[in-house]
């Protein structure tokens, strides 16, 4: 059973910044698309940004030149660095593949104040 474990959440200020950790726990060589989502209170999960195998990204409108998607295939480790963060961007938020996604881990908060 593959597990996925977020973390690096945490309660900050409007316009700062915070970097999300994911770590799988078997090989992400044969991921080709892994993805960041969040879900707000009330709201239906969200994909945030996906990147590929070969480091190709994608984010979402809202969160476009703020949010940065990486992955470290050797240490199995996906990153989101989050600049500029808005009351808007509080949810929690998970890592899953982009295709045939796996259970969904526990994800970790991330709570700006205005």
């Amino acid at each position: 059973q593959v597990q996925l474990v977020e973390s690096g959440g945490g309660l900050v200020q409007a316009g700062g910044s915070l970097r999300l950790s994911c770590a799988v726990s078997r090989s992400i060589f044969s991921i080709n698309t892994i993805g960041w989502y969040r879900q707000a209170p009330g709201k239906q999960r969200e994909l945030v940004a996906r990147i590929s195998i070969t480091g190709s990204t994608n984010n979402a409108d809202s969160v476009k030149g703020r949010f940065t998607i990486t992955r470290d295939n050797a240490k199995n480790m996906v990153y989101l660095q989050m600049n500029s963060l808005r009351p808007e961007d509080t949810a929690v938020y998970y890592c899953n593949k982009y295709v045939n996604s796996l259970d969904w881990g526990q994800g970790t908060q991330v709570t700006v104040s205005s």
